[in-house]
């Protein structure tokens, strides 16, 4: 019970932590996908660049994007300054609770994050697109979905913050996270892939993409999609293969 005590306590200092930090992490989690929702779906759909529905198929994807994308990000930074620069690591491996456990809580936290991100989401894309055409009745496999995509995505940014050389990490985002970007069907329905077979299979790669995916055919049920029990594997699979991984470098890298 000490253990659990001690878990609640270092995360509960994370959230009061953001509590405090609010307006800069809502700048940090917002300017991209709202700019990239308004230019896309707003901007374009106006100029009759794109089809009038597209911004329906746009938001979901954007909704997945900060799911995944802020908990990776959100673990991964904040686990590279605490084993090099700050050193609040040692304070964290100090705790009476196990090592692997401090893992897990940069993992939670980070997925916290990126949840609360994508929530945020909905209510800015209903704002600035006016209406949403959604089928209500998926909004709670929409919402499982956000958590796997969380999830996944934290379990990735404790892997690569765990591995990657704290002065390599810029080379290693600036390399990652654009592919991750335009890989992950956020922008583009993954089954209208079909002609571009090759893509498709890059795609499937992505856990981003089975966040997109899921989120999609639970509200845009009449949008070409995968099977929903696709998506829900595959976003297990790869929060216990990334989580896995990014247990063991950072138990490799606290114990050095």
């Amino acid at each position: 019970m000490s253990s659990v005590r001690a878990f609640l306590a270092v995360l509960g200092r994370d959230v009061f932590v953001t509590g405090r930090e609010l307006p800069s992490f809502l700048a940090q989690v917002l300017v991209q996908p709202v700019a990239l929702l308004f230019i896309f779906g707003k901007v374009l759909g106006e100029l009759g660049y794109t089809q009038p529905d597209y911004a329906q198929v746009l938001l979901p994807g954007m909704i997945a994007l900060n799911a995944f994308l802020v908990s990776l990000q959100n673990t991964s930074f904040p686990l590279v300054l605490d084993f090099s620069y700050s050193r609040e690591i040692e304070d964290r491996l100090l705790a009476p609770l196990p090592i692997s456990w401090v893992a897990v809580e940069k993992m939670l936290f980070g997925a916290l994050r990126g949840l609360f991100a994508a929530v945020l989401m909905v209510p800015l894309g209903v704002w600035m697109l006016g209406r949403i055409d959604w089928d209500l009745s998926g909004l709670p496999f929409a919402l499982l979905c956000m958590v796997l995509g969380s999830a996944s995505g934290a379990a990735v940014g404790l892997t690569v913050g765990a591995a990657v050389p704290p002065r390599r990490i810029n080379i290693m985002f600036a390399v990652i996270l654009a592919p991750l970007m335009f890989t992950g069907a956020t922008q583009f329905p993954w089954a209208q892939l079909e002609h571009l077979r090759w893509f498709q299979v890059l795609c499937a790669i992505n856990p981003l993409t089975y966040v997109s995916e899921g989120m999609r055919g639970a509200l845009l049920p009449g949008i070409p999609h995968m099977a929903p029990w696709v998506c829900v594997l595959a976003l297990l699979f790869a929060s216990a293969l990334f989580g896995a991984l990014g247990i063991h470098f950072f138990l490799r890298r606290a114990l050095d």
